[in-house]
């Protein structure tokens, strides 16, 4: 299990959330449409700031109500917040959005952990002192 301690407590995440999906929507949005982009951005923004507002509402609310925090309560977050998000064209919809951002979260929180545990190993502290740390040698005979 990652834990992560640089994220904000729930109720400022969710404003943090939203305002870095707007402005990734509006970058990205910009950027990826060139010139017709240019004028559709804020739209394109707006859009990803709903979801980014909607997914963090639902994971802190997950948070709360399991007690802990973990890549299901993010999974389920996707799921969720797909669903949600789909719900004006019916039912069948939101199952196949639910769906579909389900894998999509479990896929990358599964990425995440991978590449976690590969590059975990590189960190372990050093078996005994280090021999770089004069401080940790033993002292000189004198005779010598």
């Amino acid at each position: 299990m990652v834990e992560e301690f640089t994220r904000e407590p729930c109720p400022w995440r969710i404003v943090d959330d939203c305002g870095g999906a707007f402005t990734m929507g509006a970058i990205g949005g910009g950027v990826f449409q060139s010139v017709k982009g240019f004028r559709n951005a804020p739209v394109i923004g707006g859009s990803f700031a709903v979801w980014g507002a909607l997914f963090s509402t639902i994971d802190c609310s997950l948070v709360r109500l399991r007690g802990k925090e973990d890549a299901w309560n993010l999974i389920t977050s996707g799921a969720l917040s797909s669903a949600v998000l789909a719900a004006r064209s019916g039912p069948l919809a939101m199952v196949g959005s639910a769906v579909v951002g389900g894998i999509l979260l479990a896929l990358i929180e599964g990425v995440g952990i991978l590449l976690t545990r590969y590059t975990a190993p590189q960190f372990k502290n050093p078996v005994g002192p280090s021999p770089e740390d004069p401080g940790q040698l033993p002292p000189k005979d004198a005779s010598q």
